[in-house]
């Protein structure tokens, strides 16, 4: 079964930056791909970016793209999300997520394994 351990949530002041990591454990041998969605008070879960397992393919929301960058190491089985220039807005708990069957998406219901999360705060 795999297993996903987001780490390196906090509070950072607007402006600053985060790098959140992700640790999986299990078989990941047929992951097709992984990803980060959050969910900020009162909102419901949003796609914050996603990328391929097998190649480079990466996919980011409109909302992070340019201060957001993913990046994962097949080998160490990690996957991380530098944070740069954070907002308010950006203030949630981050999740980790993976699937074995459909490559990169936006939609919540294509992952289903997902991390317990990380909280993020930003503050203005």
């Amino acid at each position: 079964q795999l297993q996903l351990v987001e780490s390196g949530g906090g509070l950072v002041q607007a402006g600053g930056s985060l790098r959140l990591f992700c640790v999986a454990s299990g078989p990941s041998f047929h992951l097709n791909s992984v990803g980060w969605f959050r969910q900020a008070p009162g909102k419901e879960r949003e796609f914050v970016s996603a990328i391929s397992w097998n190649d480079n393919s990466a996919y980011y929301a409109e909302a992070v793209k340019g201060r957001f960058t993913m990046s994962r190491d097949n080998v160490k089985k990690t996957l991380s999300l530098q944070m740069n220039s954070l907002k308010s807005e950006d203030t949630a708990i981050y999740y980790c997520v993976a699937n074995y069957r459909h490559p990169p998406g936006d939609r919540a219901d294509l992952y289903d394994h997902w991390g317990q999360g990380t909280q993020v705060t930003v503050s203005s």
